[in-house]
């Protein structure tokens, strides 16, 4: 199985994200590799790069996609970068198979 951008931790899941602003609708995109190796969730968002209006369309479409609790889904690194990590608070065991259903298009190895 391909690597995952997300790992467990205490409290819940921190998730690798690579926005891309000002994209003409919000969706995830799939599964990007980064120079250092690892992998992260390409997701788009429409709105601006400015005062924190993209990073904040990112968390509520994380949100929305894993059914939680805006409140529950925080940037804890990245806030004026395209590369962040996403703090994702609740049930680590229960999130990481939430999303690895939601990554499933990307994940499954194809033929």
């Amino acid at each position: 199985m391909p690597a995952l951008p997300f790992v467990v931790v205490k409290d819940g899941i921190r998730l690798a994200v690579r926005v891309t602003p000002k994209a003409s609708s919000e969706r995830l995109i799939g599964l990007v590799e980064g120079a250092d190796g690892g992998v992260a969730l390409k997701v788009a968002v429409t709105a601006a790069p400015e005062a924190g209006k993209a990073n904040e369309a990112l968390l509520a479409l994380l949100a929305r996609l894993l059914h939680l609790k805006r409140r529950d889904v925080t940037l804890a690194l990245g806030a004026g970068s395209r590369r962040k990590l996403v703090h994702v608070a609740g049930d680590a065991a229960a999130l990481a198979r939430q999303l690895e259903e939601v990554l499933r298009p990307w994940s499954t190895p194809s033929s």
